[in-house]
């Protein structure tokens, strides 16, 4: 695979928040604002870049059948030297993310991108995806948490914009996440033609374990379904 090409799918083909769909919860919880959308979405990053090299190189060495717990121990490490980091340098920030950085050890995005890339390319190939999947995380985020900021807040990394002019403070909210979050899933299929988002596959093509698993299994299984 061409090493630009690994970096790019990131940004709009395989975005992991507005095409994959990918860590909804973080991606809705903590973008009230520009910063904090590029906080955790730059956190976020760290973790991916790091866990995706040390398991490349360590995917001759973990056994098979206990490769996720693995997969958590490393990712775990990494969260927590980003959290301290974060504590010492960034209190406020971290103040803010709160629980959320902890939780990045669950982030489906980082332990996906661990099973589907790291496990199964080179070290140099797993860093740069861990680089473009977190820099199309970090733009979606940050966007996301700007257009929030703008409209819920009148303000924009926390300089006013608007002057007397009332924010609409629904999107500050659940609610006004939800939407904003719709308004750029539907812009980026819509610059994509509809390509972008695609229906998903649930037979054994469709499978991250398809690799390892008996087919004939499944092909009972499904067949019983």
């Amino acid at each position: 695979m061409n090493k630009l090409s690994i970096v790019t799918k990131g940004f709009i083909k395989e975005n992991p928040v507005l095409v994959q769909l990918l860590g909804c919860c973080p991606t809705l919880a903590v973008t009230t604002s520009a910063t904090n959308g590029l906080g955790m979405g730059v956190s976020t990053m760290a973790v991916l870049i790091c866990a995706n090299i040390v398991i490349s190189i360590l995917k001759r060495v973990i056994p098979d059948k206990v490769r996720i717990p693995c997969y958590i121990v490393v990712i775990a490490g990494f969260v927590t030297i980003v959290q301290l980091m974060l504590k010492a340098y960034l209190p406020a920030l971290d103040k803010s993310l709160g629980l959320f950085i902890p939780l990045i050890v669950v982030n489906c995005i980082i332990l996906g991108r661990a099973e589907m890339f790291a496990s199964k390319n080179s070290i140099v190939d797993s860093a740069l995806d861990g680089i473009g999947m977190g820099l199309g995380f970090t733009v979606a985020l940050g966007i996301m948490g700007l257009i929030r900021e703008i409209l819920g807040n009148g303000t924009a990394f926390g300089v006013a914009l608007f002057g007397s002019v009332p924010p609409m403070g629904i999107f500050m909210l659940a609610p006004g996440g939800f939407f904003v979050f719709a308004i750029l899933i539907a812009t980026i299929n819509f610059a994509s033609k509809g390509k972008a988002i695609k229906k998903k596959s649930f037979g054994c093509e469709g499978c991250a374990m398809a690799g390892s698993c008996n087919s004939s299994t499944c092909s009972e299984k499904e067949a019983s379904a």
